[in-house]
C-alpha cells in the first residue's frame, strides 16, 4: 500500500490536483493577508465564501455567462467586506463577532437563499450548462512539455489568476502608495493618521479587497470545482486560508507555499480514501492534522524570535 500511494503521490495527475485544489485556499489566504496587513482580521472568509458561491453560480444561471457570474461573487464579497467593516469600524462591534455572523450566515442563511430564489433544496445540480463553468486553460508550448504539461496546463482560468494574483498584490503592497498606507495604517493607526492618511477609508479598502478575493475562491467553488453550489461545499477552506496567512507570515508569496501544503494534504486526502484497507475517518482528518501542526510549528518559531530578540535586547542594555 505504501508503494502504491508515493507511485500516486509522485505521479503528474496528482500534482495537478494539488495546484487545482490550491486555488480556492490561495484566494481566501491572499484576502486575508490584505486585511491583515491593515490591521483587520477577516475571519468571515468562511461564510463568504459560502455565499458568493452561491451568487456566483445563480448570476451566472440567470444571465448563461460565467464571466458575469464571476464578477456578481467578487461584488457581493466587496458588499460581505465592506458590511463587516461598517458593524466593527463605524457601529464598533468586535471583528470577529461580525465575521462569526457572516460564517453563520454562511452556514445556514444560504440554504434559505437558495430556497428563496430557485424552490431548491441544499444544490444547484439542475441549474448547471456549460455556459456558467469557467473554463479551462491549455497553454500553448507547455501542454506538450513531458510529465510538467500535464502538470500546468489545462486548469481552469481562476487558477491561473490565482497565482499571478500572488505577484500583483505584492507589487500592490509594497510597489504603490496604496500598498504603504495599507501597511501603515497596520502597523501604527496613530502614526499614519498623523501625516494624513485616512485610517479609515483604509481600512474599508482593504476588507473590501479581502471580501473581493474570497468572492474568486467562492465563484471557483461552484463554477468549476465542485461544478454547482451545496451547503457543505467549502468545508472548512476559509479557515485554512486564515491558518496559512498565520503560516507564511502575512506575506503574499509565504500565503501562496502554505496554500500549497494545504492543497497537497487535500489532494492526498482524496488519493488516500481511494486506498482500500484505509479507514474514511481517519483519511478525512488529513488537512485538518496539517493545518493544527503547520500552526504549532509557526508558533514555535515564532516563540523563538522573540526570545532572540529579547535575548538581543537584553545583551545591548
Amino acid at each position: 500500500m505504501f508503494e502504491q500511494l508515493l507511485s500516486m503521490v509522485f505521479s503528474a495527475d496528482f500534482l495537478a490536483s494539488v495546484v487545482r485544489i490550491t486555488a480556492p485556499i490561495l484566494f481566501a489566504a491572499l484576502g486575508a493577508v490584505i486585511a491583515e496587513k491593515a490591521g483587520v482580521t477577516n475571519i468571515g472568509l468562511e461564510g463568504t465564501m459560502m455565499i458568493t458561491a452561491l451568487f456566483g453560480i445563480l448570476t451566472g444561471y440567470w444571465t448563461q455567462s460565467w464571466i458575469i457570474g464571476v464578477i456578481c461573487a467578487m461584488l457581493v464579497g466587496m458588499l460581505l467586506g465592506l458590511m463587516m467593516g461598517f458593524f466593527a469600524l463605524k457601529l464598533k462591534t468586535d471583528i470577529i463577532l461580525a465575521g462569526i455572523a457572516v460564517n453563520m450566515l454562511g452556514g445556514g442563511g444560504t440554504i434559505f437563499l437558495l430556497y428563496m430564489f430557485t424552490g431548491m433544496r441544499g444544490n444547484t445540480g439542475a441549474l448547471v450548462s456549460p455556459n456558467i463553468l469557467i473554463p479551462t486553460i491549455h497553454i500553448p508550448g507547455i501542454e506538450s512539455i513531458p510529465v510538467l504539461g500535464d502538470i500546468l496546463s489545462g486548469h481552469s482560468v481562476l487558477t491561473y489568476v490565482a497565482f499571478l494574483l500572488v505577484w500583483a498584490i505584492w507589487v500592490l503592497l509594497y510597489k504603490t502608495s496604496l500598498g504603504l498606507n495599507i501597511r501603515a495604517v497596520g502597523e501604527n493607526a496613530n502614526a499614519a493618521s498623523s501625516v494624513g492618511v485616512s485610517v479609515l477609508k483604509i481600512k474599508y479598502i482593504a476588507i473590501a479587497l479581502s471580501g473581493a478575493l474570497a468572492g474568486l475562491g467562492g465563484a471557483f467553488m461552484s463554477m468549476y470545482y465542485s461544478q454547482g453550489w451545496n451547503s457543505g461545499m467549502v468545508a472548512g477552506r476559509g479557515f485554512i486560508a486564515l491558518a496559512a496567512q498565520a503560516m507564511g507570515r502575512g506575506e503574499p508569496v509565504g500565503a501562496m507555499l502554505s496554500s500549497l501544503l494545504f492543497g497537497l494534504a487535500q489532494a492526498l486526502r482524496t488519493k488516500v480514501s481511494g486506498l482500500q484497507g484505509v479507514s474514511s475517518y481517519l483519511v478525512s482528518l488529513i488537512p485538518y492534522v496539517v493545518t493544527v501542526i503547520g500552526l504549532v510549528l509557526y508558533a514555535m518559531s515564532t516563540m523563538r524570535k522573540v526570545k532572540k530578540h529579547r535575548a538581543a535586547s537584553g545583551s545591548e542594555d
